[in-house]
């Protein structure tokens, strides 16, 4: 069996799509090649790793990477999870479906460290219900 790739697409690779591509991976059970990369490659956010450990996912091997890395490569599925990616991702000549999933990103959040941290939280909690129904749809 064919795994399908997947591409997560955010705007630096730091939160969002990096929960996404942790998530995919683990409950995808092996059926999915599974990579995420930003607009731009910055470092993964401190309180992204926080939240994805508190339910049992490590980040450790994961690392921000440009998308300039995949733009030869081909995919099942190139899915942006931010609205900056959407607009300014490029056409993928090697990609079979697009998807935009829009997401918050935490990271805009104001106020003290427990409504940052739940906001954190929020956003795990979104993108883990997005990566679940894409599976139920593959799997069906």
């Amino acid at each position: 069996m064919n795994k399908k790739r997947v591409l997560f697409i955010c705007s630096r690779n730091s939160c969002r799509s990096q929960m996404a591509q942790a998530f995919l991976k683990k409950l995808g059970k092996g059926e999915f090649e599974v990579f995420s990369a930003g607009l731009q490659a910055d470092k993964i956010d401190p309180l992204a790793k926080q939240v994805m450990e508190e339910i049992g996912y490590d980040l450790e091997g994961q690392f921000s990477k440009s998308l300039d890395r995949y733009l030869n490569e081909r995919f099942s599925y190139l899915i942006t999870v931010c609205e900056k990616a959407e607009k300014a991702c490029p056409i993928f000549p090697g990609v079979s479906i697009r998807q935009y999933w829009p997401i918050d990103d935490p990271v805009d959040v104001q106020g003290d460290d427990i409504t940052k941290l739940n906001a954190y939280r929020q956003t795990r909690e979104a993108v883990k219900r997005r990566i679940e129904a894409f599976i139920d749809a593959e799997t069906e």
